[in-house]
């Protein structure tokens, strides 16, 4: 599954059942686009249903946003690996899943997924889990232990429509009640979030907490508490995500490395171990 590949600017739903240069299509998904702006700011949001029957095993990589996935099939999720921070209230497997900005090592197993995938930056995460981000560091849940019985009644009615364009404008719907009602990163924080991103995770904590007028603690506890990782950690997902991004293109990895403000060669593949669990090489694979 792929969310990224989302295109918002579209004035319809799009939806591949199989076009060249979509990898999601071509092995065997119809991947849905909503048109138009999202409902919410910061949420990027995609269909996908399994078209041949094929398992889906998935390696979740961390990525500087929180995953959502409503599961709209007839089975559910089975998620295993994770640090387990946050005990789980439902039994696993899941319908439904969030995978908080760097999850443990983790894989996600289904048989003839239906879904809808969002992926919501921290501000978006902060203001419509319900939780506070740091509660789901390094975790993969079940959505239903975040938003209860709401979970069960969005999933129950976005599963009976049978338009993808019917079914967007329900989530968004949902997300937009939620967003009115829940909290916003302080402008420091979001501010602070903002520089990490334009400078590609390049950026030393002291400048930020200088930037926004903070002493490095002040702003540690603050950042951590709103997002759900430190400053410093957030700017190591950011640079890693896209030196990812570069080498799963079939980038080299010298070069990608020098890019992205690593030392070296080796310096990226401790990163990459970190964050994925896996080396360079079979990052390229996933």
């Amino acid at each position: 599954m792929h969310s990224d590949e989302v295109d918002t600017e579209a004035g319809d739903v799009a939806v591949d059942h199989g076009s060249d240069g979509d990898r999601a299509a071509d092995s065997g998904w119809e991947v849905a686009r909503p048109g138009g702006a999202p409902a919410v700011t910061g949420v990027r949001m995609a269909g996908f249903r399994d078209r041949v029957g094929r398992a889906l095993d998935l390696q979740v990589l961390p990525q500087p946003a929180v995953v959502v996935v409503i599961g709209l099939g007839n089975d559910p999720f089975t998620v295993e690996g994770g640090t387990a921070q946050r005990p789980s209230t439902s039994p696993n497997p899941h319908p439904s899943l969030v995978a908080s900005l760097s999850p443990g090592p983790t894989r996600i197993r289904g048989r003839d997924v239906e879904c809808i995938e969002m992926c919501l930056s921290p501000g978006a995460a902060y203001a419509l889990l319900g939780v506070s981000p740091h509660e789901l560091e390094g975790e993969v849940v079940g959505l239903e232990d975040l938003w209860g019985r709401q979970e069960r009644q969005l999933r129950e009615r976005v599963a009976a429509a049978t338009a993808w364009q019917e079914r967007f404008t329900l989530v968004s719907e949902f997300l937009a009640r939620r967003a009115a009602r829940g909290p916003a990163l302080t402008p420091e924080v979001a501010g602070v979030w903002d520089t990490i991103v334009a400078h590609g995770g390049r950026v030393r904590v002291d400048d930020l907490a200088a930037s926004c007028g903070w002493s490095r603690k002040r702003l540690w506890s603050r950042f951590k508490a709103q997002i759900g990782l430190n400053p410093k950690r957030a700017a190591m997902l950011v640079r890693f995500d896209q030196a990812a991004r570069a080498l799963r293109a079939g980038g080299n990895p010298v070069d990608i490395a020098l890019a992205h403000g690593y030392a070296d060669q080796s310096h990226l593949h401790r990163d990459v171990l970190a964050f994925a669990g896996c080396t360079p090489a079979a990052l390229v694979g996933l």
